[in-house]
């Protein structure tokens, strides 16, 4: 059985607020463990760990979790819960009220992109979008 790998950020002494709101904001999530300064929790599945290791290190754009949906309505819940308190980028990218990054993409883009005949209309228009809009790409994909 392989050894499973799993994310760890670092916070600024906001690792379990930060647990409890991911946790809130991803279906199927729950808290695995949490003393003073780590907190080990699932989202959808996926193992996470925070921990509070002090102000020496902050979130940047090197690293950002992605979150593949397969709707215009999913898109648009993360993004909304997502940014609450945080920035809007370009192309998909966000990040949250922690600092941390996210890409909310649509899971059709890497067959649009994937296919040479539609991939540059669907990199254009979604170079123009700060959150995908799904009938958008589709629309530059037909064009």
């Amino acid at each position: 059985m392989p050894t499973p790998v799993y994310p760890c950020l670092w916070f600024d002494g906001k690792a379990h607020e930060a647990a409890d709101f991911y946790c809130s904001v991803f279906p199927n999530s729950r808290l695995l463990s949490r003393n003073d300064f780590i907190a080990v929790y699932e989202i959808n599945g996926s193992r996470m760990m925070n921990m509070n290791g002090g102000p020496e290190f902050t979130f940047n754009e090197a690293m950002s979790l992605v979150i593949s949906c397969d709707t215009q309505e999913e898109i648009d819940y993360y993004w909304e819960k997502l940014t609450a308190g945080g920035q809007e980028n370009k192309c998909g990218w966000l990040k949250d009220r922690y600092g941390v990054s996210w890409q909310v993409i649509p899971s059709i883009l890497g067959p649009l992109m994937n296919n040479p005949a539609t991939a540059p209309k669907v990199l254009y228009a979604f170079m123009q979008m700060k959150k995908f809009i799904i009938a958008d790409l589709e629309k530059a994909a037909n064009s």
